[in-house]
């Protein structure tokens, strides 16, 4: 049988070092399933696998896309399976490492069927977006889905305007096209989760901030200053240093802003997983037991 190896985990927590081990000693590629590491031109503030790692294994889905390009979890779920069913005829074990839960539930359990929004509701859902903001579509989807309103990440625009766009669209709610069953995969899928203690977790976090300006995350940020409306870079850490290039903070204070909030992604994340009782924890150094995990659990 074939079986797919799920290596996920909160940001920060050691994901790529590990799936590096255990990609060479099961000596297979890497399934990335981060949906900012798949655009170029931004590793350093998406933490993108390295030059050097990426000759050392075989990565899919790091920065193939550019910036402008559109994406999504009902994307990713069709190209990894296409890939699956390459990779399968040359072994019998993959690995996909990630910590974007939609991309990983959607090859996991399979994206919801959303139907493909009119333009004329894209259009107004944007307009109302540029003209009232954020807060006023964020009221609507409290009174058109609480419950997906009490669950979004608030300061996600995207997801945002696309469970609008659905509720208007349908006149019904996001929350109901996402309850329907799950798909069955053609393998067995092997879930590891990484975390480690909250303080470790947060420390790192903040060092990796700290490490990311020094590796010229500000430079990288500065570069792509003028594309800041696009999507891709809709994310923690552009955003606040977007807003010390527009004068709104100073640099410190972007720093401890892209820590603080990269924290609360962190929390949001080990919130999701809570609710996936498939996946085996470990610590990010059990090397050996998680070795040992997917020799026993490979079918």
């Amino acid at each position: 049988m074939k079986n797919l190896v799920v290596l996920t985990g909160p940001t920060g927590v050691g994901k790529t070092e590990l799936a590096l081990v255990v990609a060479q000693r099961l000596g297979i590629p890497i399934i990335n399933a981060d949906s900012r590491q798949i655009f170029a031109d931004i590793p350093i503030g998406t933490a993108a696998p390295t030059k050097e790692q990426q000759q050392l294994v075989k990565h899919y889905f790091v920065g193939i896309l550019q910036l402008e390009d559109y994406y999504s979890a009902a994307r990713f779920e069709e190209d990894v399976m296409n890939l699956l069913r390459s990779l399968f005829k040359e072994s019998d074990v993959a690995l996909m490492t990630g910590g974007s839960m939609m991309y990983i539930d959607a090859v996991c359990k399979g994206i919801d069927e959303i139907p493909v929004i009119r333009e004329d509701i894209r259009d107004c859902v944007k307009n109302d977006y540029q003209n009232k903001g954020l807060a006023s579509l964020l009221e609507e989807l409290k009174v058109r889905d609480p419950e997906y309103y009490n669950t979004v990440d608030k300061q996600n625009t995207k997801r945002v305007l696309h469970a609008i766009e659905i509720c208007r669209q349908t006149n019904g709610t996001y929350t109901s096209l996402r309850k329907k069953s799950n798909k069955k995969r053609p393998f067995n899928i092997i879930k590891i989760g990484l975390n480690r203690p909250r303080e470790e977790l947060y420390e790192r976090i903040n060092q990796r901030v700290l490490t990311m300006m020094d590796e010229g995350f500000l430079q990288e940020a500065e570069r792509l200053y003028s594309k800041r409306h696009l999507n891709a870079l809709n994310t923690v850490g552009y955003k606040e240093l977007f807003q010390y290039i527009d004068g709104e903070y100073s640099i410190d204070e972007a720093i401890t802003r892209i820590q603080g909030r990269t924290r609360e992604y962190c929390r949001k994340q080990l919130t999701w997983y809570r609710r996936d009782n498939e996946i085996q924890w470990f610590h990010p150094t059990a090397t050996t037991a998680v070795l040992e995990y997917i020799k026993r659990n490979i079918k």
